[in-house]
């Protein structure tokens, strides 16, 4: 599919970010969006600055049925995704690994890993029905390496990696998971890591206007492939 085809986009963490810069470029060039989060009123400014064929939903990626819930609701509009961005995730409060408490560590990995895994089951069945589309799982650097005192954040992302592999092993022909290392980028999350270097790179919206067009690009050819865009 070329890139000029118009097709349908879901997006996690649609309300921060990444997510929410790429929202008004793939609106504008006439793709369907779907986009989730959990920030109330950021999802009524998104729906009322995108409304129909748009959707915004409040949805905490975590919860398995609440995603599901999601998803049927999508499904009663027609909407079966081509292009699935997974980028919602935390980042954990700076601590050593044995300061960090169990609730943080467990939160990390109910969204950062638990929430993939959630949007899988309740869309890629539509996907494999449709026999097309692409799942780009969004990673980290620190997904492919460590630091100090993010330990939960890079367990999470090591955890995005091996799973997006498996994925795309067994994937059927005509669809695709991609891993995406989208760089350093100064988003809410490398804000509160590392503040210093946030303040010197380039924000989320520089970032989807310079890569929207590789992401609606990949295709099929791509299943299995280990992205890095900057």
């Amino acid at each position: 599919m070329g890139t000029d085809a118009k097709r349908k986009i879901l997006i996690t963490g649609a309300t921060r970010g990444l997510g929410k810069a790429l929202v008004p470029l793939l609106a504008e060039r006439g793709h369907v969006v779907a986009g989730c989060g959990r920030t109330a009123a950021t999802i009524t400014e998104l729906a009322k600055t995108h409304p129909a064929p748009h959707h915004f939903s409040v949805v905490d990626i975590a919860e398995n049925k609440a995603v599901e819930r999601w998803a049927t609701t999508l499904r009663s509009k027609g909407f079966v995704p081509d292009l699935v961005l997974n980028n919602a995730a935390l980042m954990n409060d700076l601590a050593r690994l044995w300061e960090t408490s169990a609730e943080e560590f467990d939160r990390l990995l109910a969204v950062n890993v638990g929430g993939i895994a959630n949007i899988a089951r309740a869309f890629l069945p539509g996907m494999i029905n449709h026999g097309s589309g692409v799942v780009v799982n969004v990673s980290s650097g620190w997904g492919r390496s460590t630091s100090p005192e993010v330990g939960p954040y890079c367990t999470t992302k090591y955890a995005v990696e091996g799973y997006s592999g498996s994925l795309a092993q067994e994937l059927p022909d005509g669809l695709a998971c991609v891993l995406l290392n989208p760089g350093v980028i100064d988003t809410e999350m490398l804000r509160k890591c590392m503040p210093d270097v946030a303040r010197e790179c380039e924000g989320p919206d520089s970032w989807a206007a310079r890569n929207v067009e590789a992401l609606l690009a990949l295709g099929p050819q791509d299943n299995g492939r280990r992205l890095s865009l900057s």
